[in-house]
């Protein structure tokens, strides 16, 4: 792993190719809420958001694919990203799955659309 004051988290097979080593990375293959869920999980053991959990316009029944970068360093419990997350969790929740109505190569599509906001989310985390 890479040595940055963040993490990113995520279930973007693209996101780990991409990233490599580079930085430190946290993928699994899980949903977009399991993604979230993850995120939430940190953020109890005082982790803190970088990134916002619902960036972009794409709506989370529509893309499977979810990038989150938060703070590598613990402090204490940082009840704005709690809420953040919670909400997000709660806003997926409210979307129905329109996945398995894909083609392969949408897959791609959305895989490179989570890419690309991370990607300018990550310029600004390397600033931080």
């Amino acid at each position: 792993m890479g040595k940055t004051n963040y993490i990113v988290i995520t279930n973007n097979p693209l996101v780990q190719k991409k990233l490599g080593e580079s930085v430190s990375i946290i993928y699994k293959e899980m949903s977009y809420e399991e993604t979230l869920k993850e995120v939430r999980d940190r953020i109890h053991k005082g982790h803190r958001l970088l990134s916002h959990p619902l960036s972009g316009s794409v709506k989370p029944g529509e893309t499977p694919y979810k990038s989150v970068i938060i703070t590598a360093g613990t402090g204490r419990l940082d009840s704005r990203s709690l809420e953040i997350i919670e909400a997000a969790i709660q806003t997926c929740r409210k979307f129905e799955s329109k996945q398995e109505r894909y083609r392969p190569e949408v897959y791609e599509d959305f895989q490179m659309i989570d890419w690309t906001l991370l990607e300018s989310g990550l310029a600004s985390a390397d600033a931080w």
